[in-house]
């Protein structure tokens, strides 16, 4: 007899207002079609939450997120925040920027595909840690 545990094993992860966030993306036509219909396909199966009930190492607004491109072997951190806590100088990203759109909802240790303006680029997500 096998037991199974409660959490999703397929979709993201993601706030209710980030879940809102993204829609409106899409509904202004905001990325490419790529991306589009890959979030499309996500948000169809992402399961929604209170913004206390994420776990802690899911990509969220106000978290740190290591990410390492899995061509280059680069590993970048992001202090991702909402758009409008955004600021170069605190050294803050939007969650609506590429990279933290195509983020949101995913775990460390995650693997991501997004389309970025070099073309499709494949991303780990190694950390992930509240801000």
């Amino acid at each position: 007899m096998t037991t199974t545990t409660m959490q999703p094993t397929e979709g993201i992860i993601l706030s209710t207002g980030v879940y809102d966030l993204l829609k409106d993306q899409i509904r202004r036509r905001k990325l490419s079609k790529f991306n589009e219909a890959k979030l499309e396909r996500e948000l169809k199966s992402a399961t929604q939450v209170l913004r206390r009930d994420l776990p802690a190492d899911v990509v969220t607004a106000d978290t740190r997120v290591t990410v390492k491109d899995l061509e280059s072997g680069a590993e970048t951190t992001y202090k991702l925040v909402g758009p409008e806590k955004a600021r170069r100088k605190n050294n803050t990203m939007s969650i609506l920027s590429p990279i933290a759109v195509a983020m949101l909802g995913y775990s460390a240790g995650s693997q991501v595909q997004w389309e970025m303006e070099d073309g499709i680029r494949n991303y780990q997500i190694v950390e992930v840690a509240p801000l």
